[in-house]
């Protein structure tokens, strides 16, 4: 064929691919001028907008923001935007008992709310740094997140609301971004907004990126954003119960009366607790319930900031266990699961028969500064 004949046929053939029906679907999800498509993911987002409002009202907003260890379901065909508020402030909580601290958190707790959503969805962010102002979350909350209700059932952190004005931004790892623009640092009283598409499936950390990253992330602020894979995992109809664990340390030592933040300690990775969802009893004193032959699902995120964690559940093994929570990456029939700092895996066990199984880091220092839960399983009938 000659050569002008084959660059007509071969136009021909990219112009049908173009109108293909996925393709269509895919350029019918860009939103804003300069966003373009490779491989189906959507790339070249608005420039990050920061500016200054008169916001008092739920520093928590969305649908699919949910309290640890709880998950909102997706109940939502196709792709789907999500305008999202996560704003930062302080917080006075408690990781143990007779241990507390003026903790900097999204939302006020920490970790802080759960995100769910699907791969392709888009999320509309808005953050607002309240850290000069007292923010409280302890009453019921009008207008906010499934989030607060979930909160306050769980007391164990003890929120209180405390006062202390710092610079603060947003990583989002699940947001394929230039770190540069929408991961800016703003000052105590603006806002900044951005979107992000959720270009890949997994179970993601978002924390403050603004220096100290080790400090800002060791006080309190980190969370997770899961990004349900677009067609599913292949058990999804067998799931009986899922839940999201966070694991995390803190470097806290005394101060007068209570306890403060300690740098030296968390440079050389000496915390003082590791704990499951923030506080040593968060899964002990509120223990996770199935039943005998149970199929349990855990979206596990180890947030560090800086140790392993190897994550058993004793008296099981893990049926099948999805790395970074990817369904290409499938590992089967496993023990205890290695993950670094802001790593994570979904992880999937049966109940074998009713009784009480630990859940624990299997770095048994970890274990004996906290990093101990409980899942507790009643007979099957």
């Amino acid at each position: 064929m000659p050569r002008k004949q084959l660059l007509t046929a071969l136009a021909g053939v990219s112009f049908a691919l173009s109108m293909a029906p996925g393709a269509f679907a895919a350029e019918s999800r860009l939103k804003h001028e300069g966003e373009f498509i490779v491989d189906g993911m959507i790339f070249g987002l608005p420039e990050a907008r920061v500016f200054e409002e008169d916001y008092d009202g739920p520093p928590v907003v969305g649908d699919y923001l949910t309290a640890l260890p709880h998950l909102k379901p997706l109940d939502y065909e196709g792709n789907r935007t999500h305008h999202v508020r996560l704003d930062t402030f302080a917080q006075e909580v408690e990781v143990a008992p007779g241990y507390s601290f003026t903790a900097w958190t999204y939302g006020g707790s920490v970790p802080g709310p759960t995100l769910h959503v699907r791969e392709g969805d888009r999320v509309v962010f808005t953050m607002k740094n309240r850290s000069d102002e007292e923010v409280v979350v302890t009453k019921p909350i009008r207008g906010g997140a499934p989030y607060f209700a979930q909160l306050q059932q769980n007391p164990y952190q003890k929120n209180a609301p405390a006062i202390s004005p710092v610079p603060h931004s947003m990583d989002f790892h699940s947001g394929t971004v230039a770190a540069d623009d929408k991961w800016r640092t703003i000052a105590p009283g603006e806002s900044i907004e951005f979107e992000w598409v959720a270009n890949y499936p997994g179970v993601y950390m978002y924390h403050c990126g603004t220096p100290s990253v080790l400090m800002h992330t060791a006080m309190g602020q980190y969370g997770a954003v899961v990004v349900s894979p677009r067609e599913g995992f292949p058990t999804d109809d067998k799931v009986d119960h899922e839940f999201v664990i966070v694991q995390s340390e803190f470097y806290l030592t005394e101060d007068g009366d209570g306890y403060r933040y300690d740098h030296q300690a968390a440079l050389d990775r000496n915390p003082s607790h590791v704990t499951f969802n923030g506080h040593v009893n968060a899964l002990n004193a509120t223990p996770l319930r199935a039943k005998a032959g149970d199929r349990v699902r855990l979206y596990l995120l180890n947030a560090g900031p800086s140790d392993t964690s190897s994550f058993h559940v004793i008296g099981a093994i893990f049926d099948r266990v999805w790395y970074e929570g990817n369904v290409e990456n499938e590992w089967r029939g496993m023990q205890t699961v290695l993950l670094g700092a802001s790593n994570s895996a979904v992880m999937e066990f049966i109940v074998p028969e009713p009784g009480a199984y630990k859940l624990v880091d299997h770095e048994f220092a970890d274990a004996e500064r906290g990093a101990v839960g409980t899942l507790i399983a009643e007979p099957r009938n």
